[in-house]
């Protein structure tokens, strides 16, 4: 012991230092096995605490927690944003939304035995059902059927708990509701469920399979616009489907509503004057391009398109020889007829080849390189100008002035016009029909512009095609003076100068001169006539085969000429122009009383506000006078 002693004390005095040390590592070391046994306790602790809860859940009160666990389920239900109303100028609805109730099945919940009960309970295809199921692949949700009636929405309640058909949901929905008997459903289109195709397109980025969009129209062309933005509601429900708690809501934003230029009172006129007929009114604005009224004949029911549209209703309408899905309005490619004669009348002034004296000699026809062209008045116009060939639309006059002038001049003041190009509207699929030149048959046939082809284009008829949007706008611009507006359908927008045509006034005063003498001097559209409104317009029948082959048809034929009549009012600074199309009329007089009747409507109607506000002005002077009278007295005195 000594010796250890002696021997630590020589250690001491050796390396004090290093002995320290080796004390401390040996008080680190019972402190750190201190520590690991407390966390080895501590670990088999929470262990026995985790089987112990287990075995109480799994074991002991297995059904009491599922019971809770199923008590505080959620659901989420989609809040449905209903479109923006499609109005008219003066704020009128045209297109509505109807409150229904929709059925959606919740895909996660979805059990396939459920489908073919569901489909037999409610009327629908079982094929069709579980197609739209597989197609919609990528939605939580899916829609399956619009505005239950009492009795599903009675079913479906008493069959939606968990222990039935836990994936049926009802939700509030909004069906678009457009006017009866197809009533503006060209212009406003319609919407319907998105396609594979227009998925894929840049503009619906941000949609989803089984989205409602605007397919035609309004509807297309402003769906953005239109459409609202989706809410959600997240609801706790228990086991047996029932409502427990709501919870805050992510409220749906409905669309805005679009105001159009329409005017219902025209409108209506218009579609009254075209049934039972085929073909087109457009009534507008010259002085802006606002869009008064647009009808296209024969017509649809935009209502079946709402959601997804049958394959019976599809085939009749697709399938019809009358198009009734044409808007020919503006997709309608057709001659214009003598309509196209004002264009020329302001080409042969602009350019000298004729001025308002020169005559030509009408005896019924006139031959030119080998050919004889006739008038329509077989008897002949006699000695003939430019104020009476107007009125009287007389062919042989036009002809002289179309072989003077030649295609490309003829090219050149009917591009100023529109003609061979699109108006630029807002509406979804516009045609720009043809205007002819050398150019244009060097490009589509490979072939030279012969001569004796301008004689027919200079009477409307030969290549050039327009559409009625195209030839009101094009007659309406030079009642304007030879200012073209851009046509537009939504009120408020600024007044779009195209073109300018920069003609000199008195060119385009004897233009419009003779479109005065077609209605009020006893011209081809006298019919038009209306005492107290200064209308000019211009008549046009347009042959839509051989005259050979055409002779004798009767009105209504399918080769029976079209019926043309555009017209504007007042002539001295006009405030509404007029296109009819009547398709098959054989005579343009067939055209004109529908013409007139939308004209006259505008003008009644005006003079209908101007009363109003006059009798409310004269009623505001006299209340006014009856306060201030007696207070004027007192000061009197």
């Amino acid at each position: 012991m000594a010796l250890i002693h002696s021997e630590r004390d020589r250690e001491e005095q050796l390396d004090p230092e290093r002995l320290r040390n080796q004390d401390h590592l040996r008080d680190d070391t019972k402190k750190a096995s201190g520590k690991i046994a407390i966390f080895q306790y501590l670990t088999v602790g929470v262990f026995v605490f985790l089987i112990s809860g287990f075995w109480t859940l799994q074991v002991q009160n297995p059904d009491v927690y599922s019971q809770a666990a199923e008590n505080n389920r959620i659901k989420s239900t989609p809040i449905l944003a209903p479109r923006g109303k499609i109005l008219d100028r003066d704020g009128r609805v045209i297109v509505d939304n109807k409150a229904s109730y929709s059925l959606l099945l919740n895909r996660d919940e979805i059990k396939p035995e459920h489908l073919r009960p569901i489909a037999d309970e409610l009327q629908l295809d079982y094929a069709d059902l579980t197609t739209k199921i597989r197609r919609m692949s990528s939605r939580p949700q899916i829609i399956i059927k619009d505005q239950l009636t009492r009795d599903e929405m009675a079913w479906v309640e008493s069959h939606q708990d968990a222990h039935t058909y836990p994936e049926m949901q009802v939700v509030r929905a909004w069906r678009r509701q457009y006017p009866q008997d197809g009533f503006a459903a060209h212009v406003t289109g319609y919407v319907g469920e998105i396609s594979e195709a227009e998925l894929n397109a840049p503009q619906f980025i941000d949609r989803n399979q089984g989205d409602i969009i605007g397919k035609d129209g309004l509807e297309k062309e402003y769906d953005s616009t239109l459409r609202g933005v989706d809410g959600q509601q997240r609801v706790l429900v228990d086991n047996m489907g029932r409502e427990r708690q709501m919870e805050n809501a992510r409220e749906a934003v409905p669309g805005k509503d679009l105001r159009t230029t329409l005017d219902l009172d025209l409108q209506a006129v218009a579609e009254l004057a075209m049934q039972d007929k085929r073909g087109a009114v457009v009534a507008l604005d010259p002085r802006n391009g606002e869009v008064l009224a647009m009808v296209s004949r024969p017509t649809f029911d935009p209502n079946k398109f709402t959601g997804r549209i049958s394959r019976k209703d599809w085939d009749e309408m697709a399938n019809d020889p009358h198009k009734p899905l044409l808007n020919r309005a503006i997709q309608a490619q057709l001659a214009p007829g003598s309509t196209f004669k004002p264009i020329m009348a302001i080409a042969g002034l602009e350019t000298g080849v004729v001025d308002p004296e020169t005559q030509f000699h009408c005896s019924g026809g006139a031959s030119f390189y080998g050919h004889y062209y006739a008038c329509h008045l077989k008897g002949g116009h006699g000695n003939i100008s430019l104020h009476r060939a107007i009125a009287q639309s007389c062919d042989v006059y036009f002809y002289n002035v179309g072989n003077r002038l030649g295609i490309d001049r003829i090219a050149h003041y009917a591009d100023i016009a529109g003609i061979g190009r699109r108006t630029g509207i807002d509406l979804p699929n516009e045609t720009q029909g043809t205007m002819p030149s050398t150019k244009w048959k060097m490009r589509v046939a490979r072939q030279k512009w012969y001569a004796g082809e301008t004689i027919s284009v200079a009477i409307g008829q030969g290549a050039v095609t327009v559409s009625p949007l195209q030839i009101v706008a094009a007659l309406g611009g030079l009642g304007e003076r030879g200012r073209w507006y851009q046509p537009h359908l939504v009120y408020g927008e600024h007044a779009k100068l195209l073109r300018q045509g920069n003609f000199k006034p008195e060119n385009l005063e004897q233009v419009i001169s003779g479109m005065y003498g077609v209605v009020n001097e006893g011209g081809t559209g006298r019919a038009a006539y209306i005492p107290g409104i200064k209308i000019s317009g211009k008549t046009g029948t347009a042959q839509l085969a051989a005259t050979e082959r055409t002779k004798g048809a009767k009105k209504g034929n399918a080769l029976a000429n079209n019926a043309w009549f555009v017209a504007f009012a007042p002539t001295e600074k006009p405030e509404i122009a007029v296109v009819a199309l009547f398709e098959n009329a054989e005579e343009s007089y067939n055209a004109v009383p529908i013409v007139r009747d939308v004209i006259k409507a505008y003008f009644d109607k005006k003079q209908r506000e101007q009363n109003l506000q006059a009798r409310n002005t004269l009623l505001e002077s006299i209340t006014h006078n009856l306060f201030t009278l007696p207070a004027l007295a007192v000061v009197a005195q």
